[in-house]
């Protein structure tokens, strides 16, 4: 294919291009849902005017004309020939000639100053299994050329998980980081920036996990010692994807706490990648609980525990998180509060109106004892927080890069007085408190970004018998973090490839909500996610146009349609190149 493709490209560019040799790989298959396509067309979007005369079509600011020889010098160094060669065969430089200059990010300096760019930089998560077992990485072939397609998209970087359970998987404090070396350089070869997630968590039961990953083996051994260390729901129900924040500092694992653990791994990331910090790699996510997310495990979809849109458990049973609430109801006078949390509070898979604890009129939530459990169980979650981005932001110190956490967008029963699938995750926002300015407030303490999922979604897409209301709860976090200043990102929480999605994402993340400053923006979108379908000809088109309007940022004035027609011309020349990608990760 490559032979083929170099000999297409060559001849289209009147140049001859030498084929790129690549080696073998793993095979594997990935399956995603394309959502349907509907086209709304942005308010106050301009396209030229019939008979107006179109300007040639670009990826790139129109540049002063350089010589055929100029521009080959200025091509970007880790740009392939082919691809080099159909951009100039399209009349145009390449999408990589100009990307320092053009680059949409926000970057967080040292000193705390931040040095503010037009636009919302995108990112894309590489697939989970992207190491494997053996530590190296998989698909190695498919992952080079799919790497190149979104360095030539505009694509401003990739988010990777860097898995405890891989790294750490044989014995404390011995790190395997091989594939992750290897993914990392491949990365900078092609003039990419990475988000790097510090995956503290098992991969494998939650939404959208493909593999299964578990935790190192000699954490997994603790665990079959004192099943404590495990979350625990009212009915003994335990739950392996992470640790129980309720022994974050007890020593626990061969002597050392949990939160020591996740210190020692992360400072051994920073020594073992120190040369790529602040350059390559720009950001540090610190995995926080399940699906690396600042929450409880409350909807655990393994086994069919959970199904959506279930209300959740509360994970407070083992019984390190008994001790403390039983310390905490002492200490506030109401020992008797203290022996256990609600267990009036129905099922995973019950509604809000199911339960005594839940319900609207009369509910227990909003008693006494339930604001003071709720507090208790949401002061704990902040704890863990505080104290994990304590020890992350004293290792990545003066290294250059952003700390971001992730916080679950639990839109379902929005809409309803008590919250629940929110309060049993960890969050303690109803109808009359807000839940996630505190968390806000505490990233801003540390300088951390809040990084939000369920960005793509429209209220009413979703079951309005469940009274969903992710456009909601996307505002009420912006607000939450515009009053705490705390700098915004965001992700989608599903597969989408319809300009239907990226429209929504583009107006959430221009953050144009009530009190916000006029040129806020999110400070960078992390897309979900890398897989053969993403390279699909009428997705990818899609795709390019939408990261070309998200780095153009709020105040660009083109419409859609101008912007797609670009991006087709694009995708119609380089259609071989994405072709070599697609079908690479297919096998």
């Amino acid at each position: 294919m490559a032979l083929n493709l170099a000999h297409q490209i060559g001849s289209l560019a009147g140049t001859q291009i030498a084929a790129e040799v690549t080696t073998g790989e793993q095979s594997s298959s990935a399956t995603a849902n394309v959502s349907g396509v509907r086209k709304v067309p942005l308010a106050n979007l301009r396209c030229n005017a019939p008979g107006e005369a179109l300007s040639p079509p670009m990826l790139t600011p129109p540049l002063t004309p350089r010589s055929a020889a100029n521009r080959s010098a200025m091509m970007s160094p880790s740009l392939r020939p082919d691809l080099s060669a159909a951009c100039q065969a399209y009349g145009t430089l390449s999408p990589l000639e100009t990307a320092e200059d053009s680059s949409a990010s926000v970057a967080w300096k040292e000193g705390g100053k931040k040095e503010e760019k037009k636009g919302v930089p995108v990112y894309v998560m590489m697939p989970l299994d992207s190491v494997t077992n053996g530590n190296t990485v998989n698909r190695k072939k498919a992952m080079n050329a799919s790497l190149h397609a979104l360095k030539s998209a505009g694509v401003e970087g990739i988010m990777i998980d860097v898995w405890w359970g891989l790294v750490e998987r044989e014995a404390p404090g011995a790190y395997n980081w091989g594939g992750y070396a290897e993914l990392l350089e491949m990365a900078k070869k092609h003039g990419l920036k990475v988000q790097a997630v510090m995956s503290f968590h098992q991969c494998g039961g939650n939404v959208g996990d493909s593999c299964t990953i578990p935790l190192p083996k000699w954490v997994t051994e603790e665990i079959e010692k004192d099943p404590d260390l495990a979350y625990t729901d009212q009915w003994g129900r335990r739950n392996y994807e992470y640790l129980s924040l309720g022994c974050d500092t007890l020593p626990v694992l061969k002597g050392r706490t949990p939160v020591q653990c996740y210190a020692d791994f992360m400072r051994a990331f920073r020594d073992n990648f120190k040369h790529l910090l602040g350059d390559t790699i720009v950001e540090i996510q610190v995995g926080m609980g399940p699906a690396g997310e600042l929450r409880y495990p409350s909807y655990p979809e393994a086994n069919g525990t959970w199904k959506f849109p279930g209300i959740g458990a509360f994970q407070c049973f083992d019984k390190y998180m008994l001790s403390s609430l039983k310390a905490a109801a002492e200490a506030a006078g109401k020992p008797e509060w203290g022996s256990t949390g609600p267990t009036d509070a129905g099922h995973y898979n019950n509604w809000p109106e199911d339960t005594p604890f839940f319900k609207k009129e009369g509910g227990g939530w909003n008693t006494p004892y339930g604001e003071f459990f709720l507090t208790w169980y949401s002061q704990m979650l902040l704890d863990h927080g505080e104290r994990i981005l304590s020890s992350a932001t004293s290792i990545f110190d003066g290294a250059g890069v952003k700390i971001s956490v992730k916080v679950a967008g639990i839109h379902w029963h929005y809409g309803t007085r008590s919250h629940a699938p929110e309060l049993t995750a960890g969050y303690y926002n109803t109808r009359y408190r807000d839940g996630y300015l505190p968390i806000a407030q505490m990233l801003a303490r540390h300088g951390a970004v809040f990084n939000f999922t369920c960005i793509e979604m429209r209220d009413h897409e979703q079951p309005q018998d469940a009274l969903c209301a992710p456009e909601k709860l996307v505002k009420q976090v912006a607000l939450a973090t515009g009053a705490a200043q705390v700098p915004l990102a965001g992700e989608n929480a599903l597969p989408r490839y319809d300009e239907y999605a990226h429209e929504q994402i583009l107006q959430a993340s221009s953050l144009n909500v009530d009190g916000s400053p006029v040129d806020r923006e999110m400070c960078a979108f992390t897309y979900l996610r890398m897989n053969p379908s993403l390279f699909h000809p009428d997705n990818w088109r899609r795709f390019v146009a939408f990261v070309k309007k998200m780095k153009e940022g709020k105040g660009a004035r083109r419409c859609w349609e101008e912007v797609e027609r670009e991006a087709e011309q694009f995708v119609h020349v380089t259609q071989p190149f994405i072709q070599e990608a697609a079908v690479a990760l297919m096998h």
